[in-house]
């Protein structure tokens, strides 16, 4: 089977971005653009990121995960630290995340170290989730290989019942991570795929180098 995608094609048109007009720091850059999708009707889930990491195989894998947090050290989300993603991460933190909103035509790649959290930031994350969710993260292996057959709806009703009318604890195998960026690459489309870059890297004074790159 064999289908040609030579012709898709889209003129993006929609917005420029002009280099001066950038904030002098990544993150701040970040707010600004993060905030426009998240009130954009255009834009579903405009915390939705990819993260790339670099597996036990060494073959890289992305996914999609949620951002659940970013401040001026970085940016946060939470996961199983069994799972691949967490085990891949903690074998090897240099990871990348990517944020493509195309109702905006713009996109951001983050390059970055990740680390975990402390334990009080995943327990205080972990309290705000629906109780529902705290006890998946009980229950699911997640990327395990498990028989068709597990009864994990059994399982759930079993935490249920064991923790009724208590606060459900967070398990020490669930958290979060922090990226900590070392570059950040914010893409505006263009027409004629004459597409705005800029790129921001991080220097040995932690001040950040703010420079323009071709389309």
């Amino acid at each position: 089977m064999k289908e040609d995608l030579s012709y898709h094609r889209k003129s993006y048109e929609k917005k420029s971005m002009k280099f001066d007009d950038l904030k002098e720091n990544p993150i701040e850059q970040f707010r600004d653009w993060f905030l426009q999708a998240e009130e954009c009707d255009g834009v579903d889930e405009a915390n939705a990121m990819s993260i790339s990491t670099i597996g036990l195989d060494g073959y890289p894998r992305t996914r999609v995960v949620l951002l659940k947090r970013f401040t001026d050290e970085g940016f946060i989300f939470y996961t199983n630290y069994n799972s691949q993603k967490g085990e891949s991460i903690l074998a090897n933190p240099k990871v990348s995340l990517s944020f493509f909103w195309p109702f905006l035509e713009q996109q951001i790649i983050i390059k970055g170290i990740a680390e975990k959290t402390s334990e009080n930031t995943s327990d205080g994350y972990f309290d705000t989730r629906p109780r529902g969710s705290q006890i998946g993260a009980w229950v699911s292996k997640q990327s395990s290989v498990i028989d068709e057959h597990e009864d994990l709806e059994a399982e759930v009703k079993n935490l249920e019942t064991k923790y009724e009318g208590q606060d459900i604890p967070r398990p020490e195998h669930w958290g979060g991570f922090l990226i900590r960026p070392i570059e950040v690459e914010f893409w505006q489309g263009r027409p004629n795929r004459l597409h705005d870059r800029v790129r921001y890297v991080l220097q040995e004074d932690y001040d950040w180098k703010k420079e323009r790159l071709a389309p």
